[in-house]
């Protein structure tokens, strides 16, 4: 009696049509993990440029709009002075999948030192002064 042959036709579409539906779900992770990972970074960003902001000795209204000026869209901006610290925290919910299902928080927060010849309250009063004074130079 000869062995029996199995007919492989159709195999290739039968694997297919199993793989593709975790390939598409494999990227989607992809492409939502670089989505959380770029709004760390740009809270990251924000953060820093606040700090340097409020070392300056801008006021914290001026730091607050120059932060959330590169932190991601529905973020969180808050500054804190003390002594001769100032600290800017940047936190923003991003959704994995827009639209669609939960969102991941994602923080950061920055300190610098004042300028010499500032302290927290000195800083803020003179922050306001300067933001409220014409700038010939441009914007920053």
């Amino acid at each position: 009696m000869a062995p029996r042959r199995f007919d492989d036709a159709g195999m290739v579409t039968a694997e297919a049509a199993v793989v593709l539906p975790v390939l598409v779900f494999v990227l989607a992770a992809a492409l939502a993990a670089v989505s959380v990972v770029t709004a760390q970074m740009r809270c990251t960003d924000a953060a820093r440029e606040g700090a340097r902001a409020a070392a300056r000795g801008e006021s914290d209204a001026a730091v607050q709009q120059i932060a959330a000026s590169s932190a991601p869209d529905d973020s969180a901006v808050s500054v804190t002075r003390d002594g001769d610290t100032a600290t800017v925290q940047v936190s923003a919910s991003v959704p994995l999948f827009p639209g669609l299902g939960p969102s991941i928080s994602v923080s950061d927060s920055a300190t610098a030192v004042l300028e010499p010849g500032l302290d927290a309250e000195t800083s803020a009063q003179r922050g306001a002064r300067i933001s409220a004074a014409p700038d010939s130079r441009g914007p920053p």
